[in-house]
């Protein structure tokens, strides 16, 4: 296992500046996190940095077609992200950011193509959470928000039930103890006409629904 000192104890509801100072610096200089979102750990890294990216499909074993998602501090950070903000994905953020639900765009060429699997879209997220919140602000930019742990496997809630690998490779643990766990964000593909939900998460189908007027077709 890691050292204790790359274990470290965060208060989610007022994490340490000191603390997310020193997970903002890592992140700057190409390293990878875990970190607590609002009810699973996530992996966050540099989203414009490549070899960092690569990093985190070799700790996940995540299969290269399988794009990660970024989240952001500010929706003026959606410009360095995606083409175009659709009027869909604008009553979407209105109803429901910052918050459990991530809204897939077609993505800028300018972002590395292993964040978006070649695929040409990019998924983005507002988080809630505060130490989330805090990262973000931290770095002034995307970092990525994939679940910590390994591809195919469950995410976790407590960091005693993460894969010890990736306890070993990652750079930095923020431990802020038990998270609420659950099934995770909504994903919706706006880029998509009508819009698809790609997967029904914490905000349900029916929700999203009554924001969305032509309706959008529900996969499961």
């Amino acid at each position: 296992m890691k050292p204790a000192y790359n274990i470290k104890k965060i208060n989610q509801y007022a994490p340490d500046p000191k603390l997310i100072s020193e997970a903002v610096n890592i992140i700057r200089k190409g390293g990878i996190i875990a970190f607590p979102t609002k009810g699973l750990y996530g992996i966050g890294a540099d989203a414009f940095n490549f070899k960092a990216v690569k990093r985190i499909f070799d700790i996940k074993r995540r299969p290269l077609n399988k794009p990660v998602l970024v989240l952001i501090n500010d929706l003026k950070d959606l410009d360095k992200l995606v083409d175009h903000v659709p009027k869909t994905a604008k009553l979407i953020i209105d109803a429901f950011w910052p918050g459990n639900i991530t809204i897939v765009f077609k993505a800028k060429e300018v972002l590395p193509e292993n964040l978006t699997a070649g695929s040409g879209k990019i998924g983005v997220r507002l988080p809630v959470h505060k130490v989330s919140r805090a990262l973000v602000g931290g770095i002034n930019g995307p970092i990525t928000g994939t679940s910590a742990n390994i591809s195919g496997k469950t995410g976790c809630s407590n960091i005693e039930d993460m894969d010890i690998s990736i306890i070993n490779k990652v750079d930095l643990i923020l431990d802020a103890g038990h998270l609420k766990g659950g099934p995770g964000s909504s994903v919706i593909d706006v880029t998509l006409d009508p819009p698809q939900i790609l997967r029904e998460g914490e905000i349900s189908g029916k929700k999203i629904l009554n924001i969305i007027d032509n309706g959008v077709r529900l996969f499961y």
